[in-house]
């Protein structure tokens, strides 16, 4: 699914895309997308197609496209402390997204078929621990995964704030999804050809709203052993945080604030990034959807939501403005890597290596 809007040269230059066609719309979803570069979860054969609006599928390995975890972001309404269950957890490129918003206090549970994904995925999230240069940024709720088939969860399991299903979900299993859910909790799914946002705003009480027209493959059905019992999936256990892990997050976090105030008096504005390069305008097309289903391809194309503003004006405006732009613009320099003034921070701390190292979750940067 995908091809809503242009594809980007790096992952700032898609999430500027994603901005300026709307599919991000608030500043934490922004943070998120771009702590966390999207060509990372990709093999390094298929990487040259990391920042295209589009999904990506290898073996079991799967990647929605960006507009589409987008809106899924947008839609869940993240904010920190509160719990995620990720059905479909796949890469575990959304659920480590949403790790970020989450904080240290937030719950953060992912359930896949897959043991071999499972595996890609543990990966994949100790080398964003170990490598980005934007993980000091955020304080993180690590996500825990967990095999088994997400139509056979234990039905003693706890609710959660938030959960999506990555999959296409059947119209009999719509009751079950919002069993997971606690009230006032919001699960976003795709249902029937819909990426659908539900609020439960009571025992019995629903809202509903249909998001975006998609095209998921269907959840899987379980697979029942020979005895005709199902495999129950039993989530994590909600764990309380350890003294070590508490402490090294006040810690961190008062760092920040010292760091923070330094800015201050420097500065007298706080923090802020400096500006990117200007990026050429969103050439909005229709969204194209790529529909896996086993080994077989199937496209169509849906209307976007900006189908209706696209005329023969606006692309002659948008030509003359690029070609402006490539005329007037000197040659640029690529910016140096940001500064990890956190690490600078506590590597300067009269402290014994290894509690230096604790504090960096001993990372390699």
């Amino acid at each position: 699914m995908g091809g809503a809007v242009s594809a980007g040269e790096d992952n700032d230059e898609l999430i500027d895309n994603l901005k300026e066609a709307r599919y991000i719309r608030t500043e934490l979803v922004e943070q998120a997308f771009r702590a966390i570069d999207r060509a990372d979860y990709y093999l390094e054969e298929f990487k040259d197609n990391a920042y295209k609006d589009l999904a990506w599928k290898h073996g079991n390995i799967h990647l929605s496209a960006p507009c589409i975890y987008s809106e899924v972001m947008e839609a869940l309404d993240l904010q920190p402390g509160l719990s995620f269950l990720n059905l479909g957890s796949g890469t575990g490129y959304l659920s480590s997204m949403v790790g970020l918003i989450l904080g240290p206090f937030g719950v953060n549970h992912g359930v896949e078929l897959h043991s071999d994904v499972i595996e890609y995925a543990k990966q994949k999230l100790d080398f964003f621990i170990k490598t980005s240069d934007s993980f000091d940024k955020f304080e993180f709720c690590e996500p825990s995964f967990v095999i088994g088939n997400c139509l056979e969860i234990s039905p003693d399991c706890t609710q959660y704030d938030r959960v999506y299903c990555g999959a296409g979900v059947q119209k009999e299993h719509e009751d079950y999804m919002k069993s997971l859910l606690k009230v006032g909790g919001i699960l976003v799914m795709p249902l029937e050809e819909k990426l659908t946002k539900i609020t439960r705003i009571g025992p019995s009480a629903w809202e509903t709203k249909k998001i975006l027209a998609v095209s998921f493959a269907p959840l899987i059905q379980p697979n029942h052993t020979d005895s005709g019992k199902s495999r129950l999936v039993h989530l994590p256990p909600v764990a309380v945080r350890s003294l070590q892990d508490l402490a090294r997050i006040a810690i961190r976090g008062t760092i920040k604030k010292i760091i923070h105030q330094e800015a201050l008096g420097r500065a007298g504005d706080g923090l802020k990034s400096p500006p990117r390069f200007k990026r050429r305008r969103l050439r909005r097309r229709r969204m194209e959807t790529i529909v896996f289903l086993d080994k077989k391809v199937f496209a169509s194309r849906i209307s976007s939501p900006f189908d209706d503003n696209n005329n023969c004006e606006d692309m002659e405006e948008e030509r003359l403005e690029e070609e402006e732009e490539e005329e007037s613009k000197p040659s640029e320099l690529k910016p140096e890597p940001p500064v990890n003034f956190l690490r600078e921070k506590v590597l300067s701390l009269p402290l014994p290596d290894p509690l230096k190292y604790y504090l960096l979750y001993y990372r390699e940067k």
